[in-house]
């Protein structure tokens, strides 16, 4: 459903429910670069939206991409594994129109002047952080009242017996945002029962008077996309041919002294390691295939939701940064292509079992209060 004034997003793909042997259903990428519009119209099946020739001409073409993605994946994943009784279709539209919303405030205001306030020292918030979440929850409680919201600056709303759980961070990137630095973006994902199911990520790119967009899009099962076209991890693996991204939080305690050692670590024997300052982003270009693995310790729910489930269906694989299974809720997360997961985790696990042996806290947090998880 588009916002009116505001451009249509086309997330470039339509998702349909596949009947397994036992009984569940999943996911799967049905049509690439169809208006969601026309889809709404269209949703009765696979067949009925393009033939049996056209889909299997889309199967194939799928398969193809996909033998060609890296498949490195445990057994467990961080996206939901069922889609059994969701209301996926309403979920995408309303996904949609609220990252319309948000891709329509910012917009409105990188070559504006900013009103800048301090959550700390260093930690800048502005007043578009406020209005872009604004903007969102209201198109979110119109599809879904009764659904669960954890916002970066609204906190928790909702109805806590919720299965579904939007995390949304309306500015992944304030600081960059503040100096005009191309490195932010709106970030938004539903979970059920605490793994992610949709999420995208509107990415801001360019610099002063030349602002555009990347707009990115994933579905548990469904693949994922950048402005309408499917994108898959690279698949280099070896290190010293690898380019990464790190991120360091506002605390300087021994997590971030931690990431500072491997920075330089990797550093020294990698092609170079980049700090760019919104997470969200960071992983999409994960997920693009223009760098091979993000890492970072503390982020928030609403740093990683849409991210993670971003670069798992891009063919790249999501764990803690100790190598353990991972969720939203958890406080660090390494994401990678896949291909090169282990050798990095033979660097990135020893230090941050250490930090956990030391005492460091790594339990879940930012889990609301009885949200039904599974994870």
């Amino acid at each position: 459903m588009a916002v009116t004034g505001s451009p249509t997003l086309n997330f470039g793909h339509v998702l349909a429910s596949q009947t397994r042997s036992d009984g569940s259903r999943s996911l799967r990428g049905i049509s690439p670069a169809l208006p969601l519009a026309w889809n709404r119209v269209s949703f009765a099946g696979a067949n009925s939206i393009s033939g049996d020739s056209s889909l299997r001409q889309h199967e194939n073409r799928m398969a193809v991409i996909r033998a060609s993605v890296p498949q490195a994946v445990e057994s467990y994943r961080v996206g939901a594994t069922s889609t059994e009784n969701v209301p996926l279709k309403e979920l995408l539209q309303c996904l949609e129109e609220a990252s319309a919303k948000g891709r329509e405030v910012v917009m409105a205001a990188v070559d504006k002047p900013r009103t800048v306030d301090y959550k700390g020292a260093t930690d800048l918030v502005t007043d578009t952080d406020g209005r872009t979440e604004l903007a969102i929850l209201e198109v979110v409680r119109k599809y879904f009242p009764n659904h669960l919201i954890l916002g970066e600056e609204g906190g928790v709303s909702g109805d806590e017996s919720s299965e579904y759980l939007w995390c949304i961070d309306p500015l992944d990137g304030t600081t960059n945002f503040a100096h005009s630095y191309p490195s932010f973006g709106v970030s938004i994902a539903v979970l059920l029962r605490g793994k992610p199911i949709a999420a995208s990520v509107v990415e801001f790119v360019g610099g002063p008077f030349c602002w555009d967009t990347r707009t990115y899009i994933a579905s548990a099962g469904g693949g994922a996309f950048c402005n309408g076209s499917q994108i898959h991890v690279s698949d280099k693996d070896q290190v010293e041919r690898s380019l990464f991204v790190t991120g360091f939080g506002y605390e300087h305690d021994e997590a971030w002294a931690t990431n500072i050692a491997l920075f330089k670590e990797f550093t020294d024997v990698s092609r170079g390691v980049r700090r760019l300052g919104a997470a969200a982003v960071d992983m999409c270009h994960v997920a693009l295939g223009i760098v091979e693995a993000f890492w970072e310790y503390r982020l928030k729910p609403w740093d990683m939701a849409a991210g993670v489930l971003i670069v798992e269906e891009a063919g790249g694989k999501v764990t803690r940064m100790d190598g353990g299974e991972f969720s939203v809720f958890d406080r660090s997360v390494l994401a990678s292509n896949g291909v090169i997961h282990d050798k990095l985790l033979d660097r990135i696990a020893p230090p941050t079992q250490k930090l956990i042996q030391d005492g460091f806290d790594f339990s879940e947090w930012y889990k609301p209060t009885g949200y039904r998880s599974k994870v």
